[in-house]
């Protein structure tokens, strides 16, 4: 059996259970509009029992190195993950358990001693740039969605909110996406969109494709 036909049969079964969690990975290029899609589901669902997570919340702890040095680590790379950690409070969900998710300071680089409580839902959101790039978690999620944009699209959104959100300036966001984010892209999760059950070009949001994906969480929620 093709791949194709391997995930469409999966669908297929997904919108056929009911009664378990489901969860789910939305993955792609930053700047990608991974939030827009996160938000366009949650409104037109309106529910409370979806939860939430980012990767961004997982950056390991930094406490060791100083602020000159934390500055200088490179966010777009695996290494700077806490997949272990991310992987663990997914298990841990599955099984009914409550989780202290971790906060993250993108102006301190580094963890925040505050964390969050994440009860288990029936649906759980995880949404990262490179969700797809570790196995064991990727092997969790029921569905797999990468969200598709042009490069000059998501520069122009990164330098957007890196600015209006993490403090930083123009210069320093050019010369991280020119050393950093670029290449690590073109590494790293460009190749991850292989994993993909489902792509959403940015763009023009693939209706048919958004609608699949609400009608899984839907089906969930029964």
């Amino acid at each position: 059996m093709s791949k194709r036909r391997r995930r469409t049969s999966s669908l297929k079964s997904l919108l056929l259970t009911k009664n378990k969690m489901l969860i789910i990975g939305i993955a792609g290029g930053t700047g990608s509009g991974k939030t827009s899609l996160v938000k366009k589901i949650l409104d037109s669902l309106n529910s409370n029992e979806i939860n939430l997570i980012s990767q961004d919340s997982y950056y390991k702890e930094n406490n060791k190195l100083s602020q000159k040095e934390r500055a200088q680590i490179n966010f777009d790379h695996p290494d700077a993950i806490d997949f272990e950690l991310l992987t663990t409070h997914l298990k841990e969900l599955k099984t009914g358990k409550t989780i202290a998710q971790p906060t993250y300071s993108f102006i301190e680089h580094n963890r925040m001693a505050a964390t969050q409580k994440i009860e288990p839902k029936k649906i759980i959101l995880v949404e990262g740039i490179l969700i797809f790039n570790h196995q064991e978690l990727r092997d969790l999620f029921d569905v797999k969605i990468f969200v598709d944009a042009d490069t000059d699209e998501r520069l122009i959104r990164r330098l957007k909110r890196d600015i209006k959100e993490r403090g930083r300036n123009l210069e320093e966001v050019l010369t991280r996406y020119q050393n950093t984010l670029k290449p690590m892209h073109q590494q790293f999760i460009e190749p991850s969109k292989a994993f993909a059950d489902i792509i959403i070009p940015n763009n023009h949001y693939n209706s048919t494709a958004v609608n699949i994906v609400q009608a899984i969480i839907k089906n969930g929620l029964d």
